[in-house]
């Protein structure tokens, strides 16, 4: 499992019904069930990874979450996740906008575009940053939304969203103090994890 679903599993109450949206192969799901005993389910676009997830008995739907979390009731979960998917939806807003109604809370993990590396590659190179965890070219890319943490501090600000708990690692899951200063975690944190409410 991902850095990141492991740090989202943390954040997610035991025994509370959660959906992860883009829910790839269905790891976060798992472990949901057998550490937190959560009632979790998923949604995922990709239908080699619905169909593997289906296989090993995760509750996991196809579908997309530009069009169908228009589907779901409002408060229909307690927590709905988007672990390093935002930056590759068509209209996040409106994403973040529907996972607050149909969840209590929104659990959001992003690349951050705003690290030193990625500004470094741009400046020096010329040309749009590669790293080891991002390594595909701008023309294979899914990321068509690119933010920063400072980007999403504002998106979060103008649509009236409580930022509960926030955090910026690297890859590694080093934790160093910057990471408590938005400024600082901006430059040096490779991702980011937002806990949210309305």
């Amino acid at each position: 499992m991902r850095l990141d679903q492991r740090l989202i599993a943390e954040m997610i109450e035991p025994g509370t019904r959660v959906l992860d949206i883009g829910s790839g192969d269905g790891s976060l799901i798992e472990h949901l069930f057998r550490t937190r005993n959560c009632d979790a389910r998923g949604i995922e676009l990709d239908m080699a990874e619905v169909t593997r997830s289906v296989a090993h008995g995760l509750p996991v739907m196809h579908g997309d979450a530009d069009t169908d979390l228009a589907h779901y009731p409002d408060c229909a979960f307690d927590y709905v996740v988007l672990s390093r998917t935002l930056q590759a939806v068509e209209r996040p807003r409106e994403v973040l906008r529907q996972m607050l109604r149909i969840g209590s809370r929104a659990v959001v993990s992003f690349p951050n575009f705003g690290h030193w590396q990625l500004r470094a590659q741009l400046l020096l190179g010329g040309r749009m940053p590669m790293t080891e965890t991002w390594g595909r070219p701008w023309y294979e890319t899914p990321n068509i939304h690119p933010c920063t943490i400072r980007d999403f501090f504002v998106l979060c600000r103008q649509e009236g969203y409580a930022v509960r708990r926030w955090m910026a690692i690297d890859e590694k899951g080093e934790r160093a103090p910057w990471r408590r200063f938005p400024g600082l975690a901006n430059l040096f944190g490779e991702q980011a994890m937002f806990l949210l409410e309305r």
